[in-house]
């Protein structure tokens, strides 16, 4: 960043490295706004609140990890590389914070710290629901005539790309990512040699 970068931007990404690298509760305003090198009235300036920049902090990255998937869409010319894709935008997500020390889902990480109710939970949970969505349009263009067992897949792939993001965390790198992104690879092995999908 640079003298001219408008000081919102320099706040956001303040919050940004140390809400993931701290936490939202362990990062005061008075940090965010040394990390940043604004004046704290600039923070005022921007956001009402230290809960509005912590709404904002959960948008970017939740932005950030669509850019992610859109960017891994454009390479993927069959249903299941479409599938492949959200594994590998976690993966790209996951490369991004290693320079900040890898601690898994950074929006995960900000919802357990945030009390019922809070808008940034909303977020959290939208991008989930997201991911568990695209997952359910890619299997869909495999076996469109999946019905129910389609839902019960795109849950699975759901459930098990968030557990291994949740394991990554704890081992501070992505092996865990590309464990799930080979079983994804299995599970859509066995939906495929599928002839009836009740079966």
């Amino acid at each position: 960043m640079t003298e001219k970068t408008p000081a919102r931007e320099r706040l956001l990404r303040a919050a940004a490295e140390l809400f993931y690298r701290d936490g939202v509760g362990a990062t005061g305003i008075d940090a965010i706004t040394a990390h940043a090198g604004v004046a704290k009235m600039s923070l005022y300036n921007n956001f009402a609140s230290k809960a509005e920049l912590v709404s904002a902090y959960l948008e970017g990255r939740r932005a950030e990890w669509l850019e992610h998937y859109r960017e891994r869409l454009k390479q993927a010319t069959t249903p299941r590389e479409r599938v492949l894709a959200v594994f590998d935008s976690y993966v790209d997500h996951a490369e991004r914070a290693y320079e900040w020390g890898f601690r898994g889902c950074g929006l995960l990480n900000a919802a357990a710290e945030l009390p019922v109710g809070e808008p940034g939970r909303a977020t959290v949970a939208l991008q989930k629901d997201e991911v568990e969505q695209f997952f359910r349009q890619h299997l869909q263009e495999i076996q469109p005539e999946g019905g129910p067992l389609i839902d019960e897949i795109a849950a699975h792939l759901s459930f098990l790309l968030e557990g291994a993001m949740s394991r990554a965390g704890l081992d501070g790198h992505d092996a865990r990512l590309k464990t799930a992104r080979r079983i994804a690879i299995s599970i859509m092995d066995q939906l495929t040699s599928r002839q009836d999908p009740e079966a």
